[in-house]
């Protein structure tokens, strides 16, 4: 049962790294898309890809969060208990980036809106190099067992998970430009599509180069974990790589709804990968899966709710990305052109 609850676990990480991926990821080129004239355009298909869905994302993260707390308590406790700095950034960057979001949408004064969207840009950036650095840590063997606090600097802030943070925003960024490669596409703006193809291999080549200085550091902060990766999960690492050029390829030959197909499997195995390489542990070196897990009865009951809730809460995820896709939800805030119209009122 174990076995099943990590599984479990290993597929929802996936499942946020690539919804919630994508969200971040958009972020970033709200932040690298210049002032507010040049930058316009590329924001505004931004805010009408990730608007209608941007709130839903964050259910895989507190899906995460509870398996790993009920399933496997111990982890739980030794992973907040040695990445509390990076885990409270995180929460606290997610908070200020879905305000920064919403705030920018209603507000009507273009000074107001700049603010709004500084903060929502940043902590796009910021929240995924934050997970990635705690996955870095976990990785490389920094977070110790038995429900202990490891070192609350050195934990996150050594090579490896700094590494595996500034991989995690290439990512987002790569499946997000994938992403709205096709979006733009959708609405016919033939200057964003091809604004956003570049962008989207130009992510794909720095998160190769960043992947590859990470697995010689692996080598030497995390061998078993490396080994691990060039062995049993080496075929999901090789997956994972012709997915990512394959996505490419069908950008570059303007078949933007397989590369996104493409795109998020890149992300998924490679997830995917690194759970491979690792395992039995769940702490690499230290502790197992089978050690971590709590008693049987609770992890029958977790798994009886796991398949209640995707049962419950499975379709209307489906249906509302079904929605978003189509464009049959309504916008929210209001136009850009009424913000520029108007001015803050004089006393």
């Amino acid at each position: 049962m174990s076995t099943t609850v990590a599984l479990v676990l290993l597929l929802a990480i996936a499942a946020y790294a690539v919804f919630a991926g994508a969200d971040f990821g958009a972020g970033f080129w709200d932040l690298t898309a210049g002032g507010a004239e040049r930058g316009a355009a590329p924001r505004d298909v931004v805010e009408h890809s990730i608007g209608p869905v941007w709130e839903a994302n964050h259910v895989w993260l507190i899906f995460v969060l509870v398996v790993t707390w009920a399933g496997f308590p111990e982890a739980y406790q030794s992973i907040w208990l040695t990445m509390f700095v990076p885990l409270t950034i995180a929460a606290l960057g997610i908070v200020l980036r879905g305000a920064s979001f919403a705030f920018r949408k209603a507000v009507v004064t273009t000074r107001v809106r700049r603010v709004f969207g500084g903060g929502f840009a940043l902590s796009s950036v910021l929240v995924p190099f934050c997970f990635g650095a705690v996955a870095g840590g976990i990785a490389s063997g920094r977070v110790p067992a038995g429900g202990r606090a490891g070192d609350p600097v050195d934990s996150w802030l050594n090579l490896t998970s700094v590494s595996v943070g500034i991989l995690a925003v290439a990512l987002a960024a790569y499946v997000a430009a994938v992403y709205l490669v096709r979006d733009a596409r959708h609405a016919g703006d033939t200057a964003m599509t091809a604004y956003f193809r570049k962008r989207a291999v130009v992510a794909a080549v720095v998160a190769g180069v960043v992947a590859a200085v990470g697995l010689v550091d692996l080598r030497a902060e995390a061998p078993d974990v490396f080994e691990g990766l060039t062995t049993r999960a080496l075929p999901l690492v090789v997956v994972s790589a012709a997915c990512g050029v394959g996505a490419l390829v069908l950008l570059v030959r303007d078949v933007p709804r397989g590369a996104r197909l493409l795109a998020a499997l890149a992300v998924v195995t490679l997830v995917v990968a690194w759970g491979v390489a690792q395992w039995p542990y769940l702490l690499p070196g230290q502790l197992t899966v089978a050690d971590a897990a709590a008693p049987a009865g609770t992890l029958t009951a977790l798994v009886v709710a796991v398949v209640a809730g995707v049962l419950l809460v499975g379709p209307a995820f489906v249906l509302l990305y079904v929605l978003a896709q189509r464009g049959l939800l309504p916008e929210e805030g209001v136009e850009t052109a009424d913000a520029d119209a108007v001015e803050s009122p004089r006393r």
